[in-house]
């Protein structure tokens, strides 16, 4: 390619990369106007690729029923696997059901069970991942990929560099999550890149009576606000 030709090329990206931001800006006012209405909700997290037939599947149906009937709306990526289930122990507890769906080539589609009004279409994950923080009042997160662990460590950074205002942070699962932890006590913390402190920015249970006393343990003085 020619020094000229790439110029020209640089020059028209330069271009595009100046509309994107139009659409960027509008993502993030469509979704902070949806969202900002709905009240406190928890963010759930897991697996697009868990199946009905998963023990996991159950166990996110009915961590977010327990959820709902707290008073707690849910929110979730809006797909299938773990995220349906949660959706669907919300819509069971007749509560409000919150589904932030992304634009994927495989995976995503829409679950049945958000509610109508609330089912929100992104194409950045960055902005999509921001309205997750925002307006959650506690992340509880099931077995799940890159995604998922994308999810998790962002909030603990943000938590963990004071960004926002912490909140509980509920891994469900713990043979599941237990070679992780194992991991980041025996080589985060031995090698000194996080610190001893930072493991009580989370907790691990198994139940979903367990993830119910955690957050009315974290939100006894019932104090909600957006993050940021």
């Amino acid at each position: 390619m020619s020094a000229l030709k790439a110029s020209k090329n640089w020059e028209s990206t330069k271009a595009n990369d100046s509309w994107a931001l139009f659409k960027i800006m509008s993502e993030f006012v469509n979704g902070y106007e949806s969202m900002s209405a709905i009240g406190p909700c928890i963010s759930i997290f897991g697996s697009a690729r868990t199946t009905p037939d998963d023990p996991y599947y159950d166990l996110a149906v009915n961590t977010a029923r327990v959820i709902a009937e707290n008073g707690y709306g849910v929110i979730t990526g809006g797909g299938p696997g773990i995220m349906e289930a949660a959706n669907k122990g919300a819509h069971q507890a007749k509560g409000v059901s919150v589904g932030l769906n992304i634009n994927l080539p495989f995976e995503q589609h829409t679950n049945p069970y958000i509610d109508d009004d609330k089912c929100l279409f992104f194409e950045y994950f960055f902005v999509r991942k921001v309205m997750f923080v925002k307006y959650a009042q506690g992340f509880v997160v099931l077995p799940g990929g890159f995604g998922t662990l994308d999810e998790l460590f962002e909030a603990l950074t943000l938590i963990q560099t004071e960004k926002i205002q912490r909140f509980p942070i509920i891994l469900v699962g713990k043979a599941y999550w237990s070679g992780l932890i194992d991991w980041i006590k025996n080589t985060l913390i031995n090698e000194r890149y996080i610190s001893k402190e930072d493991l009580f920015l989370f907790e691990i249970v198994d139940t979903a009576e367990e993830v119910e006393q955690a957050l009315d343990n974290f939100h006894k003085k019932g104090l909600f606000r957006p993050n940021f």
